[in-house]
C-alpha cells in the first residue's frame, strides 16, 4: 500500500503529460511531435533494432560512433575523428569528451556519467554474446576474433580489430545495432532493459504503455549544439501511439493529431495519390509531401540450389525459364496502376536506385519483352508453356494484388502459378529454410553500401548462416565479393559491384520488381524534417510552430 502511495505522484504526472500531449499546440506551450507505430514496438534495446519502428525510436534514443547525413555520407557522431590502419584491419576512433548518458538511478547520485571507449568495447562485445541473442550479431560475428576485437585504448581512444579488411566497416557502424548503452543499467535491468532504455541520443525515455503510448522527453543535456550554437533538439517531447490499422491512422493525420504519416496504403492510395504519383486536387495544400528515393527493393526470389529436393521436379531449375519470367512482366504498367508510380521499375540489377555505386547504365537488368520470354520458354522445352508444371508462388496479404498482377502476366505467356497466400512470419520462416521455391520478398538497407545487397548472393551466407534465401552460388561471384573487401578505393569497389550485380542478372535468381520510394507526410506546420534513403526519421532538427487556425 504504502509503495502505491509513493507512485501515485508519478502516475499523476505521466497520466497529465499524456494527456498534455495529446492536446493542439493552442491548448500548451508545449512542442510535442505525435507520430503512429502502427506495426507495433518488442523492444527499445538497440541490440534488437530489427524493423522500422525499432530503428525510428532508437534513433532518437541512442548514438553511435558515426551516423549518416541526408546524403548517406559518414560523418561523426561520438567519435570525432578515426584513423584507418594501412592494411584495412585496424580502426582507432578518438571520441568527444563532452556526451553523457541520460539519468538513472544506476548512476552515482543518479546522474548520467560521460560516455568512455569501454562503453563501446562492452556496447559491441554485447552484439556478439551468444547469450544476449542479439538480431545484429551479424554485424560483427565474421568480422572480429570475438570480443577481443574491441579495445579501449584509453577513456577516448577505442580500437577495432578485424580479422580481414571490411572497407563498409564505416558505413556498417552507423546501424542502430551499433549504439552505444551503458552497462549499469543493462546489468540491473538484463532483459528488461528493452523498456528501460538509457543513451545518450537527443531524447530520453520516460513512459510506455505497449500498444497504446510511447512517451520521449527532450534531453536537456544533450551533447549537439546547431550551426549557430542552440543546443538540440527544439522538440520538448515526441509521442507515438500503435494505431494498427493505416487508414485509421492515416484520418488521425487528417485530423491532425499526428505530425508525421509513412506510408501510403493501396486502401487508400488513390485518394491521395493520382496514377502519375502527384497529390490529389483534394490535398493539396492540406499537408505536406515527401517523395524520395528508398534504399528497398521489392523483388521475386528464385530457388536456384539444385542440390534442394524441393527443386528437383521445378521449372525454376532451368536458367532459360527464369529469364522468361523477367521478360515476361510489365512493370512499368504494374507500377502505374498499383502503386501510383511510387518506386522506380526493376530493370536494372539488385542495388536500389539512390544507394551510392547505383547505375543503371552499367547493370543490366531485364525490360518487358513477352515475345523474348516465348522464344526462352521453347528454347528450354516448354513452348508456350506447354509441359511446363505449374509454379506455387508466395506471398502476403498486403502484397496480393501485386502478386496476382504478375500471375497474369505470366499466364499470358504460358507460365502458369498458383498463388499461395500466407502470413508474413510464416512466409519469412519458410524463406530462411529454403521452404518454398518462388515467393515475393524485399531487401532493405541496413546500412548504406552496396556490399548490403550483394551479401544476400554469396555462398558463404547460404541459410541457415545467411540470407542467401535462393541457395545462388556462383564462383566468379563469390572471387569478386571477396577481392571487394580490399579495395579501399569507393569507385573501384563500386566496378565491382557492378560486375556482381551483372552477374547476378545473368544467372537470374531474382526477378526485380521496383526500387522502392519512401512517402512521408508531415503537417504544414513541421520543418527540419530529414529526407534521406534509409527513411531514418531524424527529429532532433525539427521545429513544430504553432498551428494556423
Amino acid at each position: 500500500m504504502n509503495k502505491l502511495v509513493k507512485c501515485l505522484p508519478a502516475i499523476l504526472f505521466l497520466q497529465l503529460f499524456i494527456s498534455a500531449c495529446h492536446t493542439s499546440d493552442r491548448d500548451s506551450n508545449k512542442t510535442i511531435f505525435n507520430l503512429n507505430l502502427n506495426d507495433g514496438l518488442s523492444s527499445l534495446d538497440p541490440a534488437f533494432a530489427r524493423n522500422q519502428n525499432a530503428l525510428w525510436m532508437d534513433n532518437q534514443i541512442f548514438n553511435g560512433l558515426v551516423e549518416v547525413d541526408d546524403s548517406l555520407r559518414i560523418r561523426p557522431c561520438i567519435a570525432k575523428s578515426w584513423d584507418i590502419s594501412t592494411n584495412g584491419e585496424q580502426y582507432t576512433f578518438h571520441l568527444r569528451r563532452d556526451v553523457y548518458f541520460h539519468a538513472a538511478a544506476q548512476f552515482k547520485n543518479g546522474i548520467g556519467r560521460r560516455v568512455v571507449a569501454a562503453d563501446f568495447a562492452y556496447s559491441f562485445g554485447r552484439l556478439i554474446d551468444p547469450s544476449v541473442g542479439s538480431s545484429g550479431s551479424w554485424i560483427f560475428s565474421d568480422k572480429v576474433c570475438g570480443k577481443s576485437g574491441f579495445i579501449a585504448l584509453d577513456d577516448s581512444t577505442f580500437l577495432i580489430k578485424l580479422q580481414q579488411p571490411f572497407p563498409p566497416l564505416l558505413s556498417l557502424l552507423t546501424a542502430q545495432y551499433c549504439s552505444v548503452v551503458p552497462h549499469e543499467v543493462v546489468d540491473f535491468y538484463g532483459k528488461d532493459f528493452r523498456s528501460h532504455p538509457v543513451g545518450t541520443g537527443p531524447f530520453r525515455f520516460k513512459y510506455w504503455k505497449e500498444g497504446e503510448v510511447l512517451v520521449l522527453l527532450k534531453n536537456e543535456k544533450y551533447w549537439e549544439k546547431d550551426s549557430t550554437g542552440h543546443s538540440m533538439p527544439y522538440l520538448d517531447a515526441v509521442r507515438a501511439t500503435f494505431i494498427p490499422d493505416k487508414q485509421t491512422a492515416f484520418m488521425s493525420f487528417i485530423k491532425k493529431d499526428l505530425d508525421f504519416f509513412n506510408g501510403i496504403d493501396g486502401s487508400y492510395r488513390d485518394d491521395i495519390l493520382t496514377k502519375s504519383g502527384h497529390i490529389t486536387q483534394k490535398y493539396k495544400g492540406k499537408f505536406i509531401m515527401v517523395i524520395h528515393p528508398f534504399l528497398n527493393t521489392e523483388y521475386l526470389g528464385m530457388l536456384v540450389d539444385t542440390n534442394l529436393p524441393i527443386l528437383k521436379h521445378s521449372p525454376l531449375r532451368f536458367l532459360k525459364v527464369r529469364q522468361a519470367i523477367n521478360y515476361a512482366i510489365d512493370k512499368q504498367k504494374m507500377m502505374k496502376y498499383l502503386r501510383n508510380n511510387v518506386g522506380t521499375p526493376g530493370y536494372a540489377g539488385f542495388i536500389p536506385r539512390g544507394m551510392p555505386g547505383f547505375d543503371d547504365k552499367k547493370v543490366c537488368g531485364y525490360n518487358y519483352n513477352p515475345e523474348k520470354a516465348s522464344r526462352l520458354l521453347a528454347q528450354a522445352g516448354f513452348p508456350n508453356g506447354k509441359g511446363m508444371p505449374e509454379i506455387l508462388l508466395t506471398t502476403t496479404t498486403s502484397y496480393r494484388d501485386l502478386i496476382e498482377y504478375i500471375q497474369g502476366e505470366l499466364d499470358r505467356v504460358g507460365i502458369k502459378t498458383r498463388v499461395e497466400i500466407t502470413q508474413g512470419a510464416s512466409l519469412r520462416e519458410l524463406i530462411s529454410k529454403n521452404g518454398v521455391n518462388f515467393f515475393r520478398g524485399s531487401w532493405t538497407a541496413d546500412y548504406p553500401d552496396a556490399e548490403n545487397y550483394l551479401s544476400v548472393f554469396y555462398s558463404k551466407n547460404k541459410v541457415p548462416y545467411g540470407p542467401n534465401y535462393t541457395g545462388f552460388n556462383c564462383k566468379q561471384f563469390d572471387e569478386l565479393f571477396v577481392k571487394s573487401y580490399h579495395v579501399t578505393n569507393d569507385s573501384a569497389r563500386y566496378r565491382l559491384y557492378q560486375q556482381m550485380d551483372n552477374i547476378i542478372m545473368q544467372q537470374s535468381p531474382v526477378v526485380i520488381l521496383y526500387y522502392d520510394k519512401l512517402v512521408n507526410l508531415y503537417q504544414n506546420n513541421i520543418t527540419g524534417y530529414s529526407k534521406n534513403s534509409l527513411n531514418l526519421l531524424e527529429l532532433r532538427r525539427v521545429k513544430k510552430s504553432p498551428p494556423t487556425p
